[in-house]
């Protein structure tokens, strides 16, 4: 423990230090380092799906840096300190685990899930997606609000009922080429086969963001091969052509 303690002050000291003396460090506001940590937060992400443990620990790095950063930015201003941070988020976690450090029982993580959400509203949330930030990616924004009014008895009873409902999406999307609706009429249908697939996928027990992103870096490699073992220029070969090279790769890769 001490040494993780030890660890961390280091880095406290050294922000200090670059902020008073680097010109880069010191120019620094909350919103210039707002892009800097997002794009940090997408290399863990791209490090997690690798499952690459060395690099894991250097994009966790980068982003305790960034926190660190923003506190000390926090500090200048008179708002808050990293201690102050660190000390609500403690706080926050002991009043929302009653089932730990109270006398409420929570046996299964559904239980723990129901309670979270229902002490967010006693403590003044004015809706169960109120914590969701607006910019989400869609596709996560879609799980996390299913998952989200899950805890308070929105949700179906089965999957047979939710892939119902995708199949009902799926012809009313259908139904808006065959009666010549508007684009505009077309997207929305569409979002909501999109939404209802997630929610099955849910149900299934698969994070669709990251399937998504599995079959993305599939497709990106194999066609990457195909470009690589193209006999002539991909605008003069055909699309049979393309395929044969594609089921190569399939194999291959």
């Amino acid at each position: 423990m001490q040494e993780k303690l030890d660890a961390f002050a280091r880095l406290l000291t050294i922000m200090d230090e670059l902020r008073a003396q680097c010109p880069w460090d010191r120019k620094q506001t909350f919103q210039s380092l707002r892009n800097l940590t997002i794009e940090e937060t997408y290399e863990l992400a791209d490090a997690i799906l690798k499952e690459d443990m060395e690099e894991i620990k250097e994009e966790i790095g980068d982003i305790m840096l960034h926190m660190v950063f923003y506190s000390k930015i926090g500090d200048e201003k008179g708002a808050f300190d990293v201690g102050d941070a660190l000390h609500a988020v403690c706080e926050k976690l002991i009043n929302r685990h009653p089932h730990i450090y109270g006398d409420v029982s929570a046996e299964t993580e559904e239980e723990v899930k129901k309670n979270w959400e229902q002490l967010k509203l006693k403590e003044g949330k004015s809706s169960v997606l109120s914590g969701i930030p607006q910019s989400l990616p869609a596709m996560v924004k879609a799980y996390r609000m299913q998952e989200k009014t899950k805890q308070v008895g929105f949700e179906w009873e089965n999957a047979g009922q939710v892939w119902e409902k995708v199949e009902e999406e799926l012809t009313e999307f259908k139904e808006t080429f065959e009666q010549g609706l508007s684009v505009e009429q077309r997207e929305e249908e569409f979002g909501d086969v999109l939404f209802s697939l997630i929610n099955y996928a849910r149900f299934q027990g698969i994070d669709p963001e990251t399937a998504l992103e599995k079959v993305n870096r599939k497709f990106k490699k194999r066609f990457e091969y195909i470009e690589a073992h193209a006999p002539k220029e991909l605008s003069d070969m055909t699309l049979e052509e393309m395929d044969a090279l594609w089921n190569e790769a399939k194999i291959k890769l």
